[in-house]
């Protein structure tokens, strides 16, 4: 995957509500969807909608009025994220990441348990 610009928490909230539309939306769409959780302007919306266009992060087709889909699949974007975050925080140590999660008192014992059995079934 070609690295993707970086994505703001309000971009993201946009591009969570395409992802689980699973089709293309306009803004009124988007919107709505959002106003379940977020009290955002219709102007606040399309400012975040430009910037993911900008970003290439979403793509706009013309019909009666623009729809938007994601250019990228929801786990793609995770799997991108997660290695940005552990090149950035951990010198690219998924090693060094659990010792953290471990050190932090983040996993519980159960958690530790089930990363182990997990471990082992896919390796």
């Amino acid at each position: 995957m070609e690295k993707k610009a970086t994505v703001s928490d309000a971009e993201l909230e946009i591009l969570e509500v395409l992802w689980a539309a699973g089709r293309a939306l306009n803004a009124s769409e988007i919107r709505q969807q959002l106003g379940l959780s977020k009290n955002w302007e219709r102007t606040t919306v399309l400012t975040l909608i430009q910037r993911l266009l900008k970003k290439n992060v979403i793509r706009q087709e013309k019909r009666e009025v623009y729809y938007y889909a994601p250019c990228i699949k929801r786990e793609e974007y995770v799997r991108e994220e997660t290695k940005n975050f552990v090149d950035k925080f951990f010198k690219g140590s998924s090693r060094n990441l659990a010792a953290a999660l471990v050190n932090s008192e983040a996993l519980t014992k159960k958690d530790i348990e089930e990363l182990r059995d997990y471990f082992n079934q896919n390796c």
